[in-house]
């Protein structure tokens, strides 16, 4: 799994527990932890990639991953940095989730 794929993943399933109505809890508060991190990260540019553009597909992507996850990677993938902070946040978003027992699949990591 790329870096990139990582971070849609984890914006997903964070996204998949606050839609479905799964109680407020860990998940939901790193979900927002990683949001807040991508978001700083898109805005942090005025190249149309980042700023406006970027932060309407990561609002779209948190209503409807299926449909914009494409896009949301293509706009990763464009020059946006994906730090160590925003690496550790998606990990450790997937890890709460595979612990409530919604999402499986490796989150190995350095």
């Amino acid at each position: 799994m790329t870096e990139t794929e990582l971070v849609a993943t984890a914006l997903a399933a964070g996204a998949a527990a606050r839609l479905t109505g799964t109680p407020r809890g860990v998940v939901h508060d790193l979900h927002a932890a990683l949001r807040e991190a991508v978001r700083r990260r898109l805005a942090g540019g005025g190249d149309g990639v980042r700023g406006g553009y970027g932060v309407r597909v990561l609002d779209a992507y948190d209503t409807d991953p299926d449909v914009w996850r494409t896009r949301l990677l293509q706009v990763l993938s464009s020059g946006v940095e994906i730090d160590e902070e925003i690496r550790a946040a998606a990990r450790a978003v997937l890890r709460a989730q595979r612990r409530t027992g919604h999402v499986t699949g490796d989150v190995a990591g350095p």
